[in-house]
């Protein structure tokens, strides 16, 4: 005895719901995959690191600088510091020159004149005006070692600012400033008089 097995015929509209339906699963799974696939993977960002810079600069000044990438500032450092180095040198000179000077006209020895090869009016030198001459000597000696040592100090300030200028430029370095100023107005609760009361919060986004 044989069974006979029923086959229910596909019309053509049924044929064409399972075509589509393959088609929009096959292209969605193509769409998803190439979603997937063309996601990059983001490289870590480095760590630009304010204590680094500050042991940069000082050590060695304007490597703090280098480091933090304002290059355009390095000229400046050194040219400061260049400036500042010339007028110490320049400034103890001048207070080396007249502190012999000055010990040459105050003792009694006659072979010791130095003071002579300054370049000052030869009417100085006679008996009754050295003594004005020795008070002038002893005033530019003293003003000279003070703007030497106000130099110094002046170059000791400006390695100081150095130093911080790199760590504050190393603190800022991955500082955002967004280019979106926005507004936005939002729904909120306002307590007044120990009352609840609804308002709204303006919100500004830079």
């Amino acid at each position: 005895m044989h069974r006979t097995k029923n086959i229910v015929p596909l019309n053509r509209p049924v044929l064409w719901l399972f075509v589509i339906l393959f088609f929009a699963t096959g292209f969605s799974a193509f769409s998803q995959k190439s979603d997937v696939d063309s996601i990059k993977i983001k490289k870590p960002v480095a760590v630009h690191s304010p204590r680094r810079a500050t042991i940069y600069s000082a050590v060695l000044p304007g490597l703090g600088q280098i480091y933090n990438r304002k290059y355009w500032k390095v000229p400046i450092v050194y040219g400061g510091f260049v400036t500042l180095g010339y007028f110490i040198n320049f400034n103890n000179e001048l207070y080396t020159k007249y502190k012999q000077a000055y010990s040459d006209i105050i003792d009694t020895d006659p072979n010791t004149n130095s003071f002579k090869k300054l370049n000052v009016n030869p009417i100085f030198f006679e008996a009754d005006k050295i003594s004005q001459l020795t008070e002038r000597l002893r005033l530019a000696k003293d003003g000279s070692r003070r703007n030497r040592d106000l130099v110094v100090i002046g170059t000791a300030v400006f390695y100081a600012l150095n130093i911080i200028d790199a760590s504050v430029d190393a603190h800022f370095f991955n500082f955002d400033i967004s280019d979106d100023l926005t507004i936005n107005w939002v729904p909120g609760p306002i307590i007044c008089m120990d009352q609840k009361l609804i308002g709204l919060h303006c919100r500004f986004t830079f």
